[in-house]
C-alpha cells in the first residue's frame, strides 16, 4: 500500500485512462475536515431498499457488522447504497467496530452519520454527505464480499482503492502493478515539469519536453 499512498487519485486516474479502465467514481469525497488519505483492498457490501427481492435475512446493522468481521486488517469497507442520500448508510458503532478490526476507512456510495465520533478516532470516511437519520427500518442488507457499484464504477472484493481530497479511484486487483507503475511515471513527469518551471523554463516548453499530454493518450 505504501506505493499507492505515495500517489494521488489524480495520478492513478490518469493511469487508468492509459489502461482503458473506468475507475473514477463521481461525487464521493472526504466527509470530515482533515480526513486522512487511505489506500487498501475492498471489502464490499450492499444496502437495498425495503422490500427488495435481493435482500438477505440480516438487518442492515447486523449485516454491516458481519461484513466488518469478515474483513482483514488494512481493508477498506466499500458500501454500495445506490447513491441514496436520505438514509444513513454507516454510523458510529460500525465505525468503532471497523476501527478496532483494523480497517483503514470506509467509502460509501451514500451518506453517513456520527462523523463527530469518527474524527477523534481518526477513522476516515468518504461518501456523498452526512445525515442524522438512522438506517434502522429504512433499508435492508444485500450481502457482502460480492461485486458492487461505487459512483457508477464496479468494485469487486479485493480490488484496490485510493481516496484523498480529490475523491476516490478503484483499481482492479489484476491491474494494480501496471496502474501504480504508470501513475508513478506520471507523477515523476509532473515533478520534472515543475522543477523546470521553477528554474525559469517556459511552462509550454516544459510540458512539450516531457510529452506530458501525449503520455495519457
Amino acid at each position: 500500500m505504501r506505493a499507492l499512498l505515495r500517489l494521488s487519485t489524480c495520478n492513478v486516474s490518469d493511469a487508468l485512462d492509459q489502461l482503458g479502465l473506468s475507475g473514477a467514481p463521481r461525487g464521493i469525497l472526504p466527509l470530515w475536515h482533515g480526513c486522512p488519505k487511505i489506500a487498501g483492498r475492498a471489502m464490499t457490501m450492499k444496502l437495498l431498499p425495503l422490500g427488495d427481492s435481493g435482500a438477505s435475512g440480516a438487518s442492515p446493522v447486523e449485516g454491516t457488522l458481519r461484513a466488518i468481521a469478515a474483513a482483514s486488517p488494512g481493508d477498506i469497507l466499500v458500501v454500495d447504497h445506490g447513491g441514496r442520500t436520505d438514509v444513513n448508510s454507516f454510523g458510529g458503532i460500525a465505525a468503532w467496530s471497523a476501527f478496532h478490526r483494523g480497517l483503514v476507512g470506509v467509502v460509501i456510495d451514500g451518506v453517513t452519520r456520527d462523523v463527530d465520533e469518527m474524527k477523534p478516532a481518526g477513522f476516515p470516511a468518504y461518501g456523498r454527505g452526512v445525515v442524522q437519520q438512522s438506517i434502522r427500518g429504512r433499508c435492508r442488507f444485500g450481502g457482502f464480499a460480492g461485486s458492487v457499484a461505487l459512483g457508477g464504477v464496479a468494485v469487486a472484493a479485493g480490488d484496490y482503492l485510493l481516496a484523498d481530497d480529490n475523491g476516490v479511484v478503484v483499481v482492479p486487483a489484476a491491474r494494480i502493478e501496471e496502474a501504480v507503475a504508470l501513475a508513478a511515471a506520471r507523477l515523476a513527469a509532473e515533478e520534472r515539469i515543475k522543477a523546470a518551471i521553477a528554474r525559469g523554463t517556459d511552462p509550454l516548453t516544459a510540458h512539450r519536453q516531457e510529452r506530458y499530454e501525449k503520455s495519457i493518450l
